[in-house]
């Protein structure tokens, strides 16, 4: 886990994400960054992360090396008004008026799962990610997208709700990157291997991976 918060000196709008977080239903791997040039990034679990109540116990996983723009914002199943009902007024939320019990008020919403975004994803300003959305290593979201279905790997997606555009490489290349999984990789291996990275030098990068 990251212990250092700011990537770069000076430069108070970019954070690493799992050194400031701190609710344990939320993981975010090392070396994953959040910009907010609008409001406080070290405030993300209270801008960024929506309708995230306990009585869930959902989780919001977000892999190594993802790149969050401003304003991404992760909705939670509290904000999935039941369609189960004959109204989508939440009923069993206000127990009280309505004399029903409160053991029963998760009924007010459907819950789709957990959010879970893999390694190296790119998700750009404003997006918004639905509650039970998988996204998958090395995808990209447009700006202002909204992702309310699973995204393929290496799969840039956009607009309301989001679809593939195209896939940033060959199924080929893609397979071999899921093989490689270099994030995984000790830091010294990336320093190491970084120029390949870099100048997109699959070939050589898979055939060094020892």
């Amino acid at each position: 886990m990251m212990k250092k918060i700011y990537p770069r000196t000076g430069d108070t709008q970019t954070v690493y994400l799992n050194a400031v977080v701190k609710d344990p239903s939320i993981e975010v791997g090392d070396y994953t960054i959040y910009n907010d040039f609008v409001s406080n990034p070290l405030l993300f679990e209270q801008n960024n992360v929506l309708y995230h109540y306990p009585i869930n116990h959902e989780r919001l996983i977000i892999g190594k090396f993802c790149s969050i723009a401003c304003g991404t914002k992760f909705l939670f199943n509290c904000a999935n008004h039941t369609l189960k009902s004959l109204s989508t007024y939440t009923f069993p939320l206000f127990y009280e008026d309505w004399n029903l019990e409160k053991s029963n008020v998760s009924d007010a919403w459907d819950n789709k799962g957990d959010i879970i975004i893999g390694n190296d994803v790119w998700i750009g300003y404003e997006a918004i990610i639905m509650a039970g959305v998988h996204i998958g290593d090395g995808a990209i979201i447009a700006t202002r997208a909204v992702v309310t279905k699973d995204i393929p790997p290496y799969t840039i997606v956009g607009g309301i709700p989001a679809n593939p555009i195209r896939k940033r490489f060959s199924d080929d290349i893609i397979q071999k990157l899921e093989i490689l999984k270099w994030w995984d990789w000790p830091i010294e291996k990336i320093h190491q291997k970084l120029p390949y990275i870099l100048n997109g030098d699959i070939s050589n990068l898979f055939d060094n991976r020892k």
